[in-house]
């Protein structure tokens, strides 16, 4: 990756588990800025990453070759607004995990001509775990769009979209998916106790069995459907149980789920731009 100047807007969860995936990447720490409302967390950043840091998003932003927009959706307009003029002037790769901003919104702030990325991580990324998706629109060009999934890379594993309507899926899949897993893991671990572990037991074998049935499945070439009827046998206690599961037509709960998901989504994003 040829290193650039880069700028991080809002040093929250999602901007400092860049910060950190970077650095611990060999990113130079004295190629990276950021900004924040708390000298607290700036001092801690400083400190810990030595990283330059400042609370004036122009000064951050002025000298930047990438600019990341890790702010709330509330206040991204308002972000955007304060730097817009150093966005005309530096000409900067612009990459926004703001959740639900769309670009054409971002394109009406800051200039329909940008080199813009809008990225969707989510929770796991805290740990360099994440999954992250990405669209680039039509004015980026192939060396940003390698610089930017580069960039995402710190945060865990990326994937590029040729659609942007395809974010909403996304988050309803990986966005909003973690909390899914910990639902059925919190559900499974209860149901252990009942059946008389004890919740040491129970909490430390669910999380196992999750981990290492998702390493199972990102290391194997089996598809998940044939990973579950290897673990079933004709007769046996797992055929038991998957027979209750699609008797309930847990299927189609999570397609219902994950329909809202989408939905909401859609909805958030028409509301944060009226």
């Amino acid at each position: 990756m040829t290193f650039k100047t880069i700028a991080i807007i809002g040093a929250g969860n999602m901007g400092e588990s860049l910060i950190g995936g970077l650095c611990q990447n060999g990113y130079p720490a004295d190629l990276i800025w950021a900004s924040d409302t708390s000298a607290q967390k700036l001092q801690y950043l400083n400190e810990t990453y030595r990283i330059h840091t400042v609370s004036d998003n122009t000064a951050a932003v002025s000298s930047a070759d990438v600019v990341i927009f890790a702010v709330k959706p509330q206040i991204f307009k308002a972000v955007a607004m304060d730097i817009r003029d150093v966005i005309f002037k530096k000409r900067p790769l612009i990459i926004s995990i703001a959740a639900g901003i769309r670009t054409a919104y971002i394109r009406r702030l800051l200039g329909d001509d940008i080199a813009l990325v809008r990225a969707m991580p989510n929770m796991p990324a805290c740990i360099g775990c994440g999954a992250t998706a990405f669209y680039a629109i039509e004015t980026v060009s192939v060396d940003e769009r390698n610089l930017a999934e580069s960039i995402l890379r710190a945060l865990g594993m990326v994937v590029a979209l040729p659609d942007e309507t395809a974010l909403d899926a996304v988050t309803a899949l990986s966005g909003s998916g973690p909390a899914y897993f910990f639902h059925m893991m919190a559900s499974l671990e209860n149901a252990a106790i009942a059946l008389g572990l004890s919740s040491d037991v129970a909490h430390l074998l669910t999380i196992q069995t999750a981990l290492g049935a998702a390493r199972l499945a990102l290391e194997s070439n089996h598809s998940l459907d044939e990973l579950r009827a290897s673990v079933m046998s004709k007769g046996g206690t797992t055929e038991a149980a998957i027979n209750v599961l699609e008797e309930e037509q847990i299927s189609v709960i999570y397609k219902k789920a994950m329909l809202a998901a989408r939905t909401r989504s859609q909805h958030l994003a028409e509301q944060l731009e009226e």
